[in-house]
């Protein structure tokens, strides 16, 4: 990632940071994390994308991804199970959440397209912590589509046998068909006790990829 590029990945350690949490509580958790007001969103598992162009703008918006290339303004999603991702271009920065439907609609190659538009189209990925094959059953003509989308290196097979899907591989793939190479932190949500996860133990709680350009 360039030098003036600030991401902090969360964990348990810091909090719940659901968007109903607490208005206060998730304030003050969200200011240890980086002092200027968030963009967050209410992601909806498509591929829109919004433009922050100051501080805090958007904040709430339904969306699954945001990019900015206003130094100080902090662009954030929220995750259990799907891939947060960090996009970083010359000056621009964009945070985009994936699961299979977003890959499927082009979440990535939105929030590509709106970099590019900034000036800054994206050269450098980092690909956040996220459930892996070996935990993530994904059986039925669902994991068709994604194969259709991303490729063949999506199927893969959980740790007991049966069909998986892999995020990472779609990440990948949709990176480098736009020539964007991919950091991955390898980090599986349901096999880490530092992160939440859906679909392991039904977990409630969100961990955050937070990015902004330093003033």
């Amino acid at each position: 990632m360039r030098g003036d590029v600030r991401v902090c990945c969360t964990t348990r350690d810091d909090g719940d940071l659901r968007i109903d949490e607490d208005a206060t509580v998730l304030a003050q958790r969200r200011q240890a994390v980086a002092t200027a007001p968030w963009s967050w969103l209410r992601q909806v598992h498509g591929a829109d994308v919004v433009v922050v162009t100051r501080p805090g703008e958007h904040a709430g918006a339904a969306a699954d991804a945001a990019v900015t290339a206003t130094p100080g303004a902090v662009v954030a999603v929220q995750t259990a199970d799907c891939a947060p991702i960090l996009l970083s271009g010359d000056g621009v920065i964009g945070v985009v959440h994936a699961g299979w439907r977003g890959l499927v609609a082009g979440v990535i190659e939105a929030a590509a397209s709106a970099m590019a538009d900034l000036g800054g189209a994206p050269t450098d990925a980092l690909l956040g912590p996220h459930i892996r094959p070996r935990c993530y059953e994904f059986i039925g003509s669902d994991l068709d589509v994604v194969a259709a989308h991303c490729g063949e290196a999506v199927r893969s097979t959980t740790a007991w046998g049966t069909p998986a899907l892999d995020l990472a591989a779609g990440v990948r793939a949709s990176c480098e068909a736009l020539s964007i190479s991919v950091v991955d932190d390898g980090t599986c949500t349901a096999c880490s006790p530092q992160h939440w996860s859906f679909r392991a133990r039904r977990d409630i709680g969100r961990q955050a990829l937070v990015g902004w350009i330093e003033p």
